[in-house]
């Protein structure tokens, strides 16, 4: 979270725990629908079969549970990829590729990125912008440790800069699902995903 607004301790218990995650649940899968603007507390307590009292003793106001919910769609989207837990070589990057891919090839893709939504929506808000930067970065993560291990073993150029290629293969899947979801059609996904490992393939180590 921003310095503003520091972490809050998990519930104690087993029982606040599932309430509040019930909660966050609820307003992850209404903002996914409607967006944050259009999606009110009461909706979410409606949705979620929890009160006032429950609601505030876990969430400040409302931007308090917005960060909630970035951070669970930073967990989902990770959480649905785990071929990030080996990108330690351009075919570990190309099978995270194709499995991305083969997610969106699914009935009813392309589909839109909860993380990506948010970011469309937040990205000029300066209370939320930090924490949707923190999430892409925390995404980002297991393909720069990737690429840095590729690089500590001489498998990728030296002058090759693992972050800027990781933000770059996220960047690409980003932009290609987004014009994927327009066009109704995952080709532009395979594409820049494509372009982006094929990337990464030529800076290899000669």
């Amino acid at each position: 979270m921003s310095a503003e607004r520091p972490a809050r301790a998990l519930p104690a218990t087993a029982r606040g725990r599932r309430t509040r995650a019930a909660i966050v649940d609820a307003a992850a899968d209404m903002m996914y629908e409607r967006g944050v603007a259009a999606t009110s507390l009461d909706d979410v307590l409606v949705a979620s079969g929890t009160g006032k009292s429950q609601m505030y003793h876990y969430f400040a106001d409302k931007a308090d549970l917005v960060i909630a919910v970035i951070e669970h769609q930073r967990d989902s989207v990770l959480n649905a990829q785990p071929e990030l837990a080996r990108v330690g070589s351009v075919e570990g990057i190309t099978a995270w590729a194709d499995a991305v891919v083969r997610q969106h090839t699914a009935k009813g893709g392309p589909f839109a990125c909860p993380l990506g939504s948010l970011a469309a929506e937040l990205k000029n808000d300066a209370t939320f912008r930090p924490v949707v930067d923190a999430a892409f970065r925390r995404w980002e993560q297991p393909l720069a440790d990737g690429l840095t291990a590729m690089q500590t073993r001489g498998d990728l150029a030296v002058n090759a800069d693992p972050s800027r290629l990781a933000a770059m293969l996220v960047a690409a899947l980003q932009g290609g699902m987004l014009l994927g979801r327009i066009a109704g059609d995952v080709a532009p996904l395979r594409d820049l995903l494509d372009a982006a490992v094929s990337r990464v393939a030529e800076l290899r180590a000669k």
